[in-house]
C-alpha cells in the first residue's frame, strides 16, 4: 500500500521521522542531575569549523522533509534562518559549542513544521487534561458542601 505524499498519514510519518531525528541531534543525552539535554549535533560541532558544517548539512534533512510535504516557502526560509543562526553561532570560539547545545535548530524547525501541518489539517495539537483544575474545583466544591452537610446533619 502506497501512502499519498499529501495525506495526513504521510505527514504523520514525516513528523515521526523528524521527531526521531531531532531527538538524536538535539536532545539524546541528559546531563546528570539536571533537566538539560543535548544531542549529537553539539558533539559533532566540537570539531572546529568542519563539525559545524557537518551539523548544517545534517540539518538540511529537516528542510528536505518540509519540501516533501510542500511546506510554504516562507516557512522553509524560517527554517533556513534557524539553521544558519545555529551554524554561525556554533562558529564562535568557546561559547559556540554551548550555543549549539542550547539553540537546538532541528527541534525548532520540527516544531515549526508541526505547527504548519496542524494548521493544514485544521486540528490543534492534543492538549493535556487539566488535572490541577479538576483537583482545585473538587476541593472548592468540598469546602462549599462540607458546612452545608454539617448543618443538615444536626
Amino acid at each position: 500500500m502506497t501512502v499519498s505524499k499529501s495525506g495526513p498519514e504521510f505527514q504523520s510519518q514525516v513528523l515521526k521521522r523528524l521527531d526521531r531525528f531531532s531527538y538524536w541531534t538535539d536532545s539524546n543525552f541528559r546531563v546528570p542531575f539536571t533537566r538539560f539535554r543535548f544531542g549529537l549535533s553539539p558533539l559533532i560541532g566540537l570539531v572546529p569549523v568542519v563539525g559545524d558544517a557537518i551539523g548544517l548539512v545534517l540539518s538540511l534533512y529537516v528542510l528536505q522533509q518540509a519540501r516533501l510535504v510542500a511546506a510554504p516557502r516562507r516557512l522553509q526560509l524560517r527554517m533556513v534562518a534557524n539553521m544558519l543562526i545555529e551554524f554561525f553561532g556554533g562558529l564562535l570560539p568557546v561559547i559556540g559549542d554551548a550555543f549549539d547545545a542550547i539553540y537546538k535548530a532541528n527541534t525548532r524547525n520540527t516544531e515549526l513544521l508541526r505547527g504548519w501541518l496542524h494548521e493544514q489539517l485544521d486540528e490543534l495539537p492534543k492538549k493535556r487534561f487539566p488535572w490541577w483544575t479538576l483537583i482545585w474545583l473538587s476541593l472548592l466544591l468540598a469546602l462549599i458542601l462540607l458546612p452545608l452537610l454539617l448543618w443538615l446533619w444536626r
